[in-house]
């Protein structure tokens, strides 16, 4: 049962995911790339009931790892920490924040067949990144309401994407699994659903 949920990650999509998921009811670890202190007054202003902590412990006390840093930085991913941990993918590549994408990327893969490549201990799964910041806090709605809108799930392990598929009914959202992880590719910044915010049904029909 995950019950502690790391964010890897203290920028508005870091901070929205740790309200989702303290509102849902798990134990949130929140770490930025540097001191513990430089997030903590944010932390506790914007999401109370958070533990503003490093990266390395934050891995080592949760269940599950939610990555929601720039995407050039996998690479300082405390790998250790993260072995046999599951490992949530929401970065996105933004040429503005991570620099020429080839420097970052292998021609071809998703960055989550490569972030796998780099945690190849964990398992890791896409999800959580396709839909901005502002419409995961304001759209999250209990199961069944009318309206509820749905995030796209990837991954090769099935008992992972189950469980990463809880996590998302748990913070508001249905979830639609669309395939191993290199289909993550879709889901990326000028990939089929990239940015949308819509229902399971309608984000089917788009994939």
């Amino acid at each position: 049962m995950v019950r502690t949920i790391a964010i890897l990650g203290a920028g508005k999509l870091g901070i929205t995911l740790s309200q989702l998921a303290l509102r849902a009811g798990y134990s949130v670890r929140i770490a930025g790339s540097g001191d513990p202190s430089k997030i903590t007054l944010s932390v506790n202003v914007l999401a109370p009931g958070a533990i503003a902590t490093t990266a390395v412990d934050a891995a080592r006390q949760s269940d599950v790892i939610i990555l929601a840093l720039p995407l050039s930085k996998f690479r300082k991913l405390p790998k250790e920490e993260l072995a046999d941990k599951l490992v949530i993918d929401a970065m996105n590549y933004w040429w503005e924040v991570d620099g020429p994408i080839e420097h970052i990327l292998p021609s071809g893969m998703s960055s989550s067949e490569t972030v796998q490549a780099f945690l190849s201990s964990s398992r890791i799964v896409k999800a959580l990144n396709h839909m901005g910041y502002h419409d995961l806090h304001d759209e999250a709605r209990s199961r069944k309401s009318p309206g509820r809108k749905a995030i796209a799930v990837a991954g090769d392990g099935k008992d992972d994407v189950r469980i990463v598929s809880s996590i998302i009914d748990s913070l508001g959202f249905d979830a639609l699994y669309i395939g191993n992880l290199a289909k993550g590719k879709l889901l990326e910044p000028g990939g089929n659903v990239f940015g949308t915010n819509v229902s399971a049904a309608r984000l089917r029909q788009l994939i």
